[in-house]
């Protein structure tokens, strides 16, 4: 779910990682006016910027472009936890390819996009009444040239759109950031778990003070956790040095008992 609420001292958690190719050959798709927001007056799409974020060499990787909005209730910004998500996914190519990858509270979408890139079948999904944020979606999934499903989903209300989602993997960037929605987002990600039973549930998130009520509600809803790792210790060295705070991966399944 995109954030209304996070640290308002938002550009030192961003990374705007632009770069130039000197080979048009390689140039990507610049975003243009019409890819921003319409309705949006002078002074907010002043508001509007993109970024360039970098997977693997020219040869063999590719890159992806993200809108981002600086406005606070927007909630559009490429967080750490996402660049971390996404290098992961893409370090995983060989698991995501042809898998069937669902991301909670996209946001921007970078891991998701990342998934699509490799060859994953994507589902982008945020909350339900975040209609701007579903509208970035579509404009990031065009410009980068990837066909992704675009779906309104909010954490702990079962309407339609949860029950036609029967993904491998989940995904989750940062979604563990507000302890009031916590119970909620474990009910959504134990209920998509249930609907595929090898499928594993991804998230990275900052080790904040609600560590132990991530526990408590694992034990709650079943789940257990089969991997944890530093955020940073698969980073590349030019990546992880624009980057700040402790932040950490865990892959989550169901407990069999």
């Amino acid at each position: 779910m995109a954030s209304t609420n996070k640290n308002k001292n938002k550009k030192s958690e961003l990374e705007l990682e632009y770069e130039s190719e000197e080979d048009e050959d390689n140039e990507e798709p610049s975003i243009g006016k019409d890819d921003k927001f319409s309705s949006e007056t002078s002074q907010d799409q002043d508001m509007i910027t993109s970024s360039q974020h970098y997977f693997g060499s020219i040869e063999d990787g590719f890159s992806i472009s993200i809108i981002e909005n600086m406005k606070e209730e927007y909630g559009l910004f490429v967080w750490p936890s996402s660049i971390i998500l996404a290098e992961y996914v893409w370090q995983q190519k060989s698991r995501f390819s042809k898998a069937n990858v669902v991301e909670l509270g996209a946001g921007t979408s970078l891991p998701g996009l990342v998934a699509a890139k490799v060859g994953a079948d994507v589902t982008l999904t945020d909350d339900a009444n975040r209609l701007e944020v579903l509208d970035n979606m579509r404009r990031v999934c065009n410009i980068n040239g990837v066909k992704c499903r675009v779906l309104g989903l909010t954490w702990g209300v079962w309407d339609a759109p949860v029950f036609s989602l029967c993904p491998n993997i989940i995904l989750g960037a940062d979604v563990l950031y507000d302890t009031r929605a916590f119970n909620d987002l474990f009910a959504t990600v134990t209920f998509l778990l249930q609907k595929s039973p090898d499928s594993v549930f991804i998230t990275t998130y900052h080790n904040r003070s609600g560590h132990h009520l991530i526990e408590f509600l694992m034990e709650k809803w079943g789940l257990k956790c089969t991997k944890l790792l530093d955020g940073f210790s698969f980073m590349p060295p030019h990546k992880a040095s624009n980057l700040s705070g402790n932040i950490q991966l865990a892959e989550i399944v169901l407990e069999v008992k």
